[in-house]
C-alpha cells in the first residue's frame, strides 16, 4: 500500500500556489506590534474589519518594509489614496 494514496496523497497533480495571500511567516516578530494593534481593534469593534482599516494598512506596510511580502501599491490591496477617499466621500454627500 502506498503512503498517503488513500488519504489524498499526490496523485500526479502539481499543486499551484495561490496568487496572493501566502507570504513568509514573521519568525523574527518584526511586525508584532502592528499585528497586535490590528487584532485588538478587531476584538474591540466586534470583528468588523472596515473599522480597523488603518491598522490593517499599517500592518501590511510593515510587512512590505521588512520584505515579508511583495511590495505593491496599497491601492491594489483595496486601500485608496487620501485624495480618492475625500473625493468619494464628497460625492456621496453631494448626492444625498
Amino acid at each position: 500500500m502506498s503512503a498517503g494514496g488513500a488519504f489524498g496523497g499526490n496523485r500526479g497533480l502539481r499543486p499551484v500556489p495561490p496568487e496572493k495571500g501566502i507570504f513568509p511567516l514573521d519568525h523574527l516578530h518584526e511586525c508584532d506590534t502592528e499585528k497586535k494593534e490590528y487584532l485588538d481593534c478587531l476584538k474591540t469593534c466586534g470583528h468588523k474589519s472596515e473599522k480597523c482599516r488603518q491598522f490593517s494598512k499599517k500592518y501590511l506596510q510593515c510587512r512590505m518594509e521588512k520584505n515579508l511580502m511583495a511590495k505593491q501599491d496599497l491601492s491594489e490591496l483595496g486601500f485608496r489614496k487620501p485624495s480618492e477617499t475625500e473625493a468619494s466621500v464628497g460625492n456621496e454627500l453631494s448626492e444625498n
